[in-house]
Formats: structure tokens, C-alpha cells, sequence
């Protein structure tokens, strides 16, 4: 019986994955931190009172972009559809939970450089690992949720990491 009420489980979580807004926001979001973190230590800075700074600075962007986000499709949705009182507009506005949450792990690894749980220099590369990995994850998904065999999905997510790879780089360069 355990075994059954996990698999449903299993399923459930990913066919919540496989949503467009949480697979937008996962994409953007790991997208967003990378760009962050690049653009945060483009001075070489790396003592764990940037490391701490850098943390804020990305989690304060990430609920602002968040925000933004919901407010366009807020504007966008009223030529379609009445959207009235605050209760959908927060709704709608906590509809952006998926980009905040997909920059965690950059957020973990940033604060626990800061606290001395490891090395502060250096840690921006390891979190553009994990955002190409998370890219990767979120490719692959997608691919998969789309009908796709596992290994053209393998490939739609390596495809996907290598474009996220051209678009931070591209915003590194532009910030």
C-alpha cells in the first residue's frame, strides 16, 4: 500500500512540475541567479560579508522579478477576462512562487558561504553548476511532460542547459 500512494505521489509532483508557469519559473529563476551571482562578483569580491550581501541582492531581484511577472499577466489577463478583488490578484501574484523557489539553491549556497559552512571563494562557480544542472533538469522535464523517449529528452535538456549557458554568459557580459 505505501508503495502505491508513492508512485501516485510521484506522479503528482511531476505532473505539477511539468506546468508552464512552474516550468517558466524554474527556468527563469535559475537563469536569474546565475546572471546574479555573475554579476554580483564580477569584482572579485568574495569575503563572506559579500557572499551575504550577494544573498540579499539576489533574493530581493528574484521577488521583484516575481512580482513584476505577476503584475504583467495581471495587466495582460484584464483585456481577456475580468480579474477582480485582491484575492485573485494574489492569487495571481503568488502564481510566480516557481522563479523565488528555483533560486534557493543559488541562495543556500551564497548564505552558507557567508556563514563559514564552506569556502566563500569560488562558490559562484559551484552555483553555476547547479543552475546548469537545474537547467538541465528542467529541460529534460519538459521534454518528457511533452511525450518525448528519455533520450531525446536527454538531449532537449543538454540543448537547454547550453542555451542557459548563452544567455547568462550574454548578461554577464551585458551587466
Amino acid at each position: 500500500m505505501p508503495r502505491l500512494h508513492l508512485r501516485h505521489t510521484v506522479r503528482a509532483l511531476r505532473r505539477s512540475a511539468a506546468r508552464p508557469h512552474v516550468l517558466f519559473g524554474g527556468v527563469y529563476g535559475a537563469v536569474l541567479a546565475s546572471s546574479m551571482v555573475a554579476a554580483l562578483t564580477e569584482l572579485g569580491e568574495t569575503t563572506p560579508e559579500d557572499r551575504f550581501s550577494s544573498a540579499q541582492w539576489l533574493l530581493v531581484t528574484a521577488v521583484a522579478s516575481a512580482l513584476a511577472h505577476g503584475y504583467a499577466h495581471l495587466i495582460a489577463r484584464r483585456g481577456d477576462q475580468a480579474v477582480h478583488g485582491v484575492r485573485p490578484v494574489a492569487r495571481l501574484l503568488f502564481s510566480e512562487w516557481p522563479l523565488v523557489l528555483a533560486t534557493a539553491p543559488t541562495l543556500i549556497l551564497l548564505l552558507g558561504a557567508a556563514w563559514g559552512w564552506w569556502p566563500s571563494r569560488g562558490i559562484e562557480y559551484v552555483a553555476f553548476a547547479v543552475n546548469v544542472v537545474l537547467l538541465f533538469t528542467w529541460g529534460l522535464l519538459a521534454a518528457r511532460a511533452g511525450g518525448r523517449a528519455w533520450g531525446s529528452a536527454a538531449k532537449v535538456g543538454a540543448g537547454d542547459a547550453l542555451l542557459g549557458l548563452v544567455v547568462v554568459a550574454a548578461n554577464a557580459v551585458i551587466k
